[in-house]
């Protein structure tokens, strides 16, 4: 895919961060442009986590600055980046984290009934997302009761659901098989382009980096774009 480069949605210069005597992120830096799918990859330990929890508002960094949409991250209260993540930002984790007393449909509609949309018109939306995704058929079942490449498919409906533009996926695929895995990144990206969020994809698969537009390696803490390392 190719991009205009109108100017990056989040930057992220010299970012520090120790958890006691181990330094998680030591320098590292990282950009992303809208509609732009950027795979984070490195070795278990490496700090690719913590870079996206940093990224997200998530984990404040010890010090380094993160500028998202022309505005400082570290300047906004916990408030405002608490409502960044619930109506801009998108999640999708390992192992879904669906609400388990709550219905397909209930678990996708959730970010926007937290942000005051009424019942009727939460769910209507988030049908919407759950066809897109193909599991729409799944609405009146529990998490329980439905495969792991559903329940999947049901989070990453979630995470689309209030229109993010920019959506955080951390290892996405790492708790299915190699096919609901590639079925599951399929759609995401289709889903994500579509509506030309930009994606953070968090790996250590190759097969599941192949498709981003480009990938920045984490190790040490330290990143490295691999577009500008050719």
């Amino acid at each position: 895919m190719t991009f205009s480069r109108p100017g990056p949605l989040l930057t992220a210069r010299d970012l520090r961060k120790a958890y006691g005597p181990t330094n998680a992120l030591d320098g590292a830096e990282f950009s992303i442009q809208p509609g732009e799918v950027v795979a984070v990859m490195g070795p278990s330990g490496s700090g690719k986590s913590t870079l996206l929890h940093c990224l997200a508002g998530i984990v404040p960094p010890d010090s380094g600055s993160i500028t998202y949409d022309a505005r400082d991250l570290a300047k906004m209260s916990d408030a405002r980046r608490s409502t960044l993540r619930r109506s801009e930002f998108g999640f999708v984790f390992q192992f879904g984290q669906l609400v388990p007393e709550l219905t397909c449909v209930e678990n996708v509609a959730l970010p926007l009934r937290l942000n005051g949309s009424s019942r009727k018109d939460a769910e209507r939306t988030a049908l919407g997302w759950m066809e897109r995704l193909e599991v729409d058929g799944l609405k009146g079942k529990r998490p329980g009761e439905v495969s792991g490449g559903q329940g999947q498919r049901v989070a990453v409906a979630r995470a689309l659901v209030t229109g993010p533009r920019l959506l955080f996926a951390d290892e996405p695929t790492g708790a299915l098989d190699s096919f609901n895995g590639d079925r599951v990144m399929e759609l995401l990206t289709e889903a994500a382009r579509s509506t030309n969020a930009a994606v953070v994809l968090v790996t250590h698969e190759t097969r599941v980096a192949a498709y981003a537009d480009r990938e920045v390696v984490v190790r040490d803490g330290k990143s490295r774009d691999m577009e500008r390392a050719v």
